[in-house]
């Protein structure tokens, strides 16, 4: 588990506030979800940037109708699973999915969002944590870890939003609007992985 001085921070902010940062992390990581389906020939991300949708509309729509339980099922129905043939990506993938579970499980729980939150910031982490691991052949130790460029760069991103967002006090559509924009302009993952379409 890495640990790091936003995940204290998170603990402060209001639900809205975790939800978009969560969100955030989520739309970061769909590139690796997109990759894996390019290279099995999969529609499935089709599906998960449904799911990822409604969670913005969550924010962006007030008193939006959304059933979480039926999102969960149907995210639930496109997890990949791991077989001998299967591409590095289906690990990064794999991760997409988990990270969108936990913002899935923090609107039906409606509680503990911080851990939610803190949770999907490790597994954003741990991608460029394994990845490197994939690469190289060897673990980084903890200490290396803190000084890990990849991590050093992908905590910045986290900070970013996290600036963006804690002086909110009310509902900011304006800023929820402008990073959903950024980040699906940018189009670049947590491990570098671009969407060309």
């Amino acid at each position: 588990m890495i640990k790091n001085p936003i995940h204290l921070r998170l603990e402060k902010l209001s639900n809205w506030q975790l939800k978009l940062f969560m969100v955030c992390l989520c739309e970061r990581m769909y590139p690796n979800f997109a990759l894996y389906c390019e290279q099995v020939d999969s529609s499935d991300y089709q599906t998960f940037k449904s799911i990822l949708d409604l969670n913005w509309e969550s924010l962006l729509v007030k008193n939006a109708k959304i059933n979480f339980d039926s999102q969960l099922e149907k995210l639930e129905e496109i997890i990949p699973i791991v077989d001998e043939n299967s591409p590095y990506s289906v690990y990064p993938a794999m991760d997409a999915c988990e990270a969108l579970s936990e913002l899935i499980h923090s609107y039906l729980s409606g509680e503990q969002l911080a851990e939610h939150a803190i949770n999907i910031s490790q597994i954003s982490l741990k991608t460029i944590i394994e990845l490197d691991a994939a690469k190289t052949g060897d673990n980084l130790t903890e200490s290396q870890i803190k000084e890990f460029q990849p991590v050093l760069d992908e905590l910045d991103i986290q900070w970013e939003i996290y600036r963006l967002l804690k002086d909110e006090i009310t509902l900011n559509f304006e800023l929820i609007k402008g990073l959903k924009s950024d980040l699906r302009e940018e189009q670049i993952s947590n491990i570098g992985v671009f969407l060309s379409n």
